[in-house]
């Protein structure tokens, strides 16, 4: 079986939402489940039916960055392929596949947050320079003469200023254009652009193929191969979850931190202790479980029928603050015990409600 290419040393470390040591989506050679999903698309782009924009949406780490980059090498390369491909597969040895994993294309503009220049912090937001660039990009001709391509990795980093200033471009797009703007909350998008593009759905990834994903990138990040069915099936359906679980003391961090969200709204002091003492000094995969498993939690009690509108309302509260506190505490390097703390309370207070 292939395996993934190594990741490479060009900066990517300083882009939001790069999980450390893993190739990035950009680099990826294959596509792990959804071949369902790409058969449809391909049919529409044959039919010469698929949307100037779509909105590629679903949980975080079951491929959405992976496919916005597969469908913009397709394109960016002449977009031709046989009947009989289904997919968006372009070779690694195709210059535009060499192009776009470097972001040296001209006809590709991918908007993410990457620090200004001069600076190392990475932004909680996409920045609004970067956002400025759309109109002036579409409104050039394309450097060969066909498709430009725009990657929003992800729109829902854009602050009011970047969506509306995206919006623009988006409802009146010049010929040949296309907008692939991924989504971890498809609900949470601007109705506007919302309906100025083609919803694409991509659901948690089968038992199956998250294993089939982690044996794939195995040897690139070191991961024992005796920890990987536990993770695959732990993981939800998240290939990036999968990798968090099962290197360092990922499935430990996110037994303990269950544990404490099973004890709410009056969690015991010396487990929020030793969950803080855990993520203290680890190289981020630690505090994305924790968060990710605090937001499952959230979205598990605001789904489950039992919820009146107030405590609703207090949970939406609560999930927001619990993403904005877990970018700053990444981002500024802050406390993580504080952390565990802060959550933990606000947490409590929507139990009670």
């Amino acid at each position: 079986m292939a395996r993934a290419p190594a990741p490479k040393d060009d900066g990517e470390a300083l882009e939001g939402d790069v999980l450390s040591g893993a190739p990035h989506p950009r680099r990826q050679d294959r596509l792990f489940g959804h071949a369902e999903v790409e058969a449809d698309l391909m049919a529409e782009w044959r039919s010469g039916r698929l949307p100037h924009g779509l909105l590629i949406g679903g949980p975080e780490g079951v491929g959405k960055a992976t496919m916005a980059y597969r469908i913009a090498r397709f394109v960016l390369s002449g977009g031709a392929a046989p009947a009989s491909q289904h997919s968006f597969d372009v070779p690694e040895s195709h210059p535009v596949w060499r192009q776009v994993a470097a972001l040296s294309h001209p006809d590709l503009l991918v908007l993410r947050r990457v620090p200004e220049p001069g600076e190392e912090k990475i932004p909680t937001v996409i920045p609004a320079e970067m956002v400025r660039k759309v109109r002036n990009f579409f409104g050039a001709t394309a450097g060969s003469g066909g498709w430009r391509v725009c990657i929003v990795d992800a729109v829902d980093d854009l602050n009011a200023f970047g969506a509306n200033a995206l919006l623009k471009t988006l409802e009146e797009p010049p010929p040949r254009a296309l907008f692939l703007l991924v989504t971890h909350a498809p609900g949470r998008v601007l109705p506007t652009i919302r309906s100025r593009t083609r919803a694409v759905r991509l659901k948690p990834l089968g038992g199956a193929e998250v294993l089939a994903a982690l044996d794939h990138l195995a040897p690139a990040l070191a991961l024992e191969e005796a920890d990987l069915p536990a993770a695959a099936a732990a993981s939800g359906g998240s290939v990036r979850r999968a990798i968090v679980l099962a290197r360092g003391e990922g499935m430990e961090v996110r037994a303990a931190t269950q544990r404490a969200l099973e004890q709410l709204p009056q969690p015991r002091m010396e487990e929020l202790h030793a969950l803080g003492a855990r993520l203290q000094g680890d190289r981020g995969d630690g505090l994305d479980l924790f968060l990710e498993t605090v937001s499952d939690w959230i979205a598990a009690e605001a789904t489950s029928g039992l919820a009146g509108r107030a405590r609703l309302v207090r949970l939406g509260e609560v999930w927001e603050k619990v993403r904005r506190s877990g970018a700053e505490a990444d981002i500024y390097n802050l406390d993580r015990k504080a952390l565990v703390f802060r959550i933990f309370t606000e947490l409590a207070e929507a139990a009670r409600a």
